[in-house]
């Protein structure tokens, strides 16, 4: 499925004077060419959960990896809706970018088979294709989940900007 046009919100209170909204092709470039990503989940007591972790921009949607047994994706068998920062470190450059969407398991056979060679071709990473996910060099399986965004943030630091962009 190609990415669709969001609606663009640009939020001139917390953006410079001047200032505009970030372009939706800036904020796919971003997303294509990161390659770490902070997954934010929430444990069934309602804490917070973060961690880093490499994603993919596919098709309108954000796919990465997790074993079963890790708490990321207990959290997710909980409560799906999550969200993926990227971004820099840097204050006064780059363009941070928030994506907020539910967490689907991805087990079609096909789709996995693309999402592993852009696993290699980006990452480098050698992912195999069996039982509904990922397999590494090891053969341990890999869930993969999609997360198609209800809304992502734009913060450009050069000049300062805020957009929203909804789905």
């Amino acid at each position: 499925m190609a990415d669709s046009g969001p609606t663009i919100e640009f939020n001139g209170d917390f953006s410079e004077p001047g200032a505009g909204p970030v372009p939706w092709a800036d904020v796919q470039r971003v997303l294509t060419t990161s390659e770490m990503f902070w997954l934010s989940t929430v444990r069934a007591d309602g804490r917070p959960h973060v961690t880093p972790l490499p994603a993919i921009w596919r098709d309108g949607a954000l796919h990465f990896c997790t074993s079963g047994p890790e708490q990321k994706t207990r959290n997710l068998e909980h409560e799906p809706r999550v969200a993926l920062t990227t971004g820099t470190n840097r204050l006064h450059e780059g363009l941070d970018v928030v994506v907020e969407g539910t967490a689907e398991r991805i087990t079609d056979r096909p789709v996995l088979e693309q999402l592993a060679g852009l696993w290699k071709s980006k990452l480098d990473w050698d992912f195999g294709v069996r039982e509904g996910g990922f397999t590494d060099p090891q053969g341990r399986l890999g869930l993969v989940f999609a997360v198609r965004p209800a809304k992502v943030l734009a913060f450009g630091k050069d000049p300062y900007t805020q957009t929203r962009y909804r789905f």
